[in-house]
């Protein structure tokens, strides 16, 4: 067993009074292991990018040009490795605010080799609002996110319309929306809050089969042999 390191505790509240708004994530205390900490060190001046309240310039940040995909919320890893591996000629800007999973992301990206994954650790709805431009997204992910499953928390769930709106407006024509959900409420709440955007359109006629390029996490797997649901969503910016 590893050694464990504690985590530096991110002190955000769920309310932010000074800008009246709901952020878009609850800190969660966590242990760093020794190889989560040495990537931090490590790997962290090289794939970490600081917040700012200027827009990002994707080629110089990725030192190439590319496509550049926004996954929200990117866990312990796993899953945004596999999609930046396979999808090598694109960028992949990840946001997390978990300081363990940020270090184990950039291991994985240490021993993935990849060069096409940069990290932010910062409030997802400040990143969006701040720092990218509006129409210079490919696309974006948000997979699994808290489903705030008690009816009185669905207020705090990130998918509403004011932040969909605002996600739009950073991709560019054409550009995708793939949200995934294994809560079958959550997921009704998605389709019916995405398909209110007008600048959106259903790729398909209701949910969608899983992409290609979205791996099943393990946990998803159990879930699925228990006989429970996931939901894909995928919608393009066609306005």
């Amino acid at each position: 067993m590893s050694e464990k390191i504690p985590a530096e505790t991110d002190r955000q509240m769920l309310y932010d009074p000074s800008e009246r708004r709901i952020r878009s994530f609850v800190t969660r205390a966590g242990r760093l292991s020794t190889a989560q900490a040495r990537a931090l060190e490590t790997l962290g001046p090289v794939y970490c990018l600081p917040f700012q309240k200027t827009p990002l310039q994707f080629d110089t940040a990725f030192e190439r040009p590319a496509p550049t995909i926004l996954e929200i919320g990117t866990g312990m890893g796993e899953t945004t490795a596999t999609i930046a591996a396979l999808l090598s000629d694109k960028n992949f800007l990840g946001v997390e605010v978990h300081t363990p999973g940020v270090g184990s992301l950039l291991k994985l990206i240490g021993e993935k080799s990849l060069s096409n994954l940069r990290l932010i650790q910062h409030d997802a709805v400040e990143v969006v609002r701040d720092m990218i431009a509006p129409a210079s997204l490919t696309g974006i992910h948000i997979f699994f996110p808290d489903p705030w499953h008690k009816a009185r928390h669905n207020k705090r769930r990130l998918i509403q319309g004011p932040f969909v709106e605002l996600l739009t407006s950073r991709l560019m024509l054409g550009g995708y929306l793939h949200c995934a959900t294994d809560w079958q409420d959550y997921a009704e709440q998605m389709l019916e809050v995405l398909g209110a955007e007008p600048m959106l359109k259903n790729s398909e006629q209701s949910y969608a089969a899983r992409p290609d390029y979205r791996p099943t996490t393990k946990f998803e797997n159990r879930g699925l042999k228990l006989g429970h649901g996931v939901w894909d969503l995928v919608f393009i910016r066609t306005t």
